[in-house]
């Protein structure tokens, strides 16, 4: 990839991100709120929606329309990238195919980790479930720490230490400390 394509690639999601917030943001500045209490672990679109005054269902349907674009757009995005990548590995040798699916792997498995509770948050009607405050420290939090984990993985030396660590034996207690049987 060039420069220049990345540069619009990160220009498109700063863009994309701004436009985004800035249409949520607006929708629900004009709304009169009751209770400043949300049922929620952090402030998301959806919980402070329930707490406004007004009728929110054109803004309810517009915050959906809204999310539900970029969370598929970005995953239909993903998809097109990943397809792009596994039609080129036709011209690529054994190895090189075995390292590109091996990352590719570990990529798709965090889409997956990411957009499946982001999919269930945002891309359905202004309802709330009882399943929303689960879900949203799912994606927030779950997903974050696992990322690391996943790639870190993949590192040869990782897998080295954890080969050599899983081939030791179980603790043993000599009565005043503990140690490991090799």
């Amino acid at each position: 990839m060039d420069w220049e394509s990345c540069n619009k690639m990160l220009l498109g999601t700063w863009v994309g991100g701004f436009i985004h917030s800035v249409t949520q943001v607006a929708l629900v500045v004009q709304l009169t709120f009751g209770p400043n209490e949300i049922d929620h672990f952090f402030c998301d679109v959806h919980p402070v929606l329930k707490l406004a005054c007004t009728d929110t269902y054109f803004v309810g349907v517009v915050v959906t329309a809204n999310s539900g674009t970029i969370t598929l757009g970005s995953f239909v995005i993903l998809l097109i990238s990943y397809s792009v990548i596994l039609v080129s590995l036709r011209n690529q040798s054994v190895e090189g195919r075995r390292k590109a699916l091996s990352t590719c792997g570990s990529h798709i498995a965090v889409v997956i980790i990411f957009f499946g509770p982001c999919t269930f948050m945002y891309m359905r009607p202004d309802t709330t479930f009882s399943e929303d405050k689960m879900v949203a420290v799912f994606y927030t939090i779950i997903t974050s720490m696992s990322n690391p984990l996943i790639y870190t993985l993949r590192n040869a030396v990782v897998k080295i230490a954890i080969k050599k660590l899983w081939g030791k034996k179980v603790f043993w207690n000599s009565g005043k400390e503990w140690g490991v049987i090799i």
